[in-house]
This record gives C-alpha cells, structure tokens and sequence, in this order.
C-alpha cells in the first residue's frame, strides 16, 4: 500500500493485483505483521453497535490493558482507534526541539513529526541535541531490541532536555520481559497495538500509557467516543485472555522458526520478530516478482531494494504455497515496473 504521503505500507493487496494482474487466487498477504491466525471473535450484542460507547466499556478496556501491560497503578493509560492515530497526536505532547529517531523503522513517526514543523534525524544512534527521542522495541523490520537499561538512559537525555522518550512497543505483546512499562521512566510515552499480536487489525485498536497529566492532554485530544463500542468489548475481553496469548506466543514462536528454515536458502536474514521476519539478498526484486506471480505478497521498501520483509503464512496450503514459490524457476522472475 502507498500512503497519500508515499510511503510504502504492506496489507494493500489491490496494489498486489494490479502488479501481478495475472497472479493465481486467493492471494496470501504476507506483507504484514500481523498475526495470521486471529483471537477468536466473542458474539457480538446488538446493542454495541445500536448506542454510543459507554464509560463502563471503556473502563473494563482500560482495566483489562492495565493488568495485561502491567501499568503500575500511578501511571495514565488511553485508549485509542489504532496507535496510527496517536502517532500523530504525540507531536503536540512534545515541546520544540530536534527529534532523533532510531531507524531504519516505521516510516510514520518521522513523517508525523516532521508534518508537525519538528527537525527530525533518523539514525542508528540519537543525535546529542535530540530532546526527543523515538524508539520501535522490538523495531519494525529488524527485530533490534534495547534493553531497559538502555531505554532508561535515552529517557534521562530526554527528560534533561525536556522532552520525553517516545517508546512504540507494538510488536512487544509476545515478549512481554522486554516492556519498560512495569518501570516506567517520567517523561516516557509507550505505545501498545492491539491489532498486531491478536490478528484483528481491522478493529482498530491501541493503546499509549504515560504520565497521568501527558495521558489527559491526550485523552482530550481525541475526544469523546473515540473506540467504538465493538472494539472496546473485544479487545477488553481478549487482553484479559492470558492463555490464549502464552498459547499464541509459542505458536509464532515455532512459525518464526520454520519461516527462517524456508528463507535461509536464498539470503541473509537479518531478524525480526516472530511475527514477521527480514531476509536480505541482492536478489530481492526478482524474488519479489517470482513470489508475486505466485499470488504472494510480501513486504519490500523504498530505500531498501535489497531486503525484504516476509510475515507467516497462517495455514498449511500458504506454507506449502510458500515453499513452491521460493524453490520455482528463478530465471524467469523479473521485477514489475
């Protein structure tokens, strides 16, 4: 998919098609992180979608997220339709001042920052000056992850600076040891994607968790009614499912595993998490265009042509799709225009 700010976004499969108009159907869409294989949706009452959201759903969401995120009691939490939305919002929290980001990563943090009028650098390392720092932990695509400790120390920068340390945990919900927020540093701001991890980003869904005052200017921010009744009642529900997320966990696990035996073959793999994993390879335009014949749709980037991102196939005939396509005729793959 491409953004109306042209960045390259995966999940677009009218896009796939139109690349590969004579590709075999149904198309598998490995061009996401999210999990293949999603929490099973609860019946639904018609009264969810005949009234507005209520402050009781809201509240049993909010408790629900507290105790699966394990927030400590002092800090805020919001509920959000989606962390793309937060994104946006978070510029306004922050005072002026440059902004470091750590990439490569998520394109949409720089682009909000740099939409709200903020100098942004984005780098292995922040730069010195930086009075806000963004981190993706686990980062999108690679997987790098920083250690709380680590985390800690980009904090104090920014709270020196006045700033806070923008810390976007969407792929952390499956190792949930690497979460800064049962020890939340001030002046930090964690975002949680709910879509990810349990298959259902169509509801839209996320969370940011921060200090109380931060977490009220961004509660206003968004305004009444901002999660709809359906979303609040699944995700309050599914967040307090702690076995159905272990069970989940260890299952991507192994389909991590079996993803990096498939792709090992034909590049470097590079990591990523065991929801998506990141090959790179000289090659990777043409296995882009072999794959897409095959009616599989996989990740590639702007300023990246050699690496490609692969999410898991979600039941046995995509693996075994999978498979053929990787091991078919590579002299006959070229990439589209």
């Amino acid at each position: 998919m491409v953004a109306e700010d042209g960045i390259w976004h995966g999940g677009d499969l009218a896009t796939a098609r139109a690349l590969f108009p004579d590709a075999p159907e149904p198309w598998i869409d490995l061009s996401t992180g999210i999990n293949p294989i999603p929490y099973p949706l609860p019946a639904l009452p018609l009264s969810l979608w005949a009234r507005l959201p209520g402050a009781d759903d809201e509240a049993a969401l909010l408790a629900a997220a507290r105790t699966a995120y394990r927030v400590p009691d002092h800090v805020g939490i919001v509920a959000a339709p989606g962390t793309q939305i937060l994104i946006e919002l978070l510029p306004r929290l922050a005072p002026s001042g440059p902004v470091a980001i750590l990439g490569p990563t998520y394109a949409e943090h720089g682009h909000a920052w740099r939409k709200a009028g903020f100098a942004v650098t984005e780098a292995v390392a922040p730069g010195e000056a930086a009075a806000t720092i963004v981190v993706v932990n686990p980062n999108n695509p690679d997987g790098r992850l920083l250690s709380r400790e680590e985390l800690a120390k980009l904090a104090a920068r920014c709270a020196a600076r006045g700033g806070p340390l923008v810390i976007d945990e969407a792929f952390a919900d499956f190792t949930p040891e690497t979460s800064i927020v049962p020890d939340l540093p001030a002046e930090t701001i964690v975002l949680r994607s709910f879509g990810k991890t349990y298959g259902l980003a169509g509801l839209r869904l996320g969370f940011a968790i921060g200090a109380a005052d931060l977490m009220a200017r961004l509660k206003a921010a968004l305004g009444p009614w901002s999660v709809a009744g359906p979303a609040l009642h699944v995700g309050a529900q599914a967040l307090a499912d702690a076995e159905w997320l272990s069970s989940a966990g260890e299952a991507r696990a192994r389909d991590a595993v079996r993803l990096d035996a498939l792709l090992a073959p034909h590049g470097r793999i590079l990591g990523g998490t065991s929801l998506f994993r990141l090959l790179e390879t000289p090659a990777a335009p043409a296995l882009f265009a072999r794959l897409g014949r095959h009616g599989i749709y996989v990740r590639r980037f702007q300023n990246a042509p050699d690496r490609l991102r692969f999410g898991l196939p979600g039941d046995e005939a995509g693996w075994s799709r999978l498979q053929a396509a990787l091991t078919a005729d590579a002299r006959k793959a070229s990439p589209p225009a």
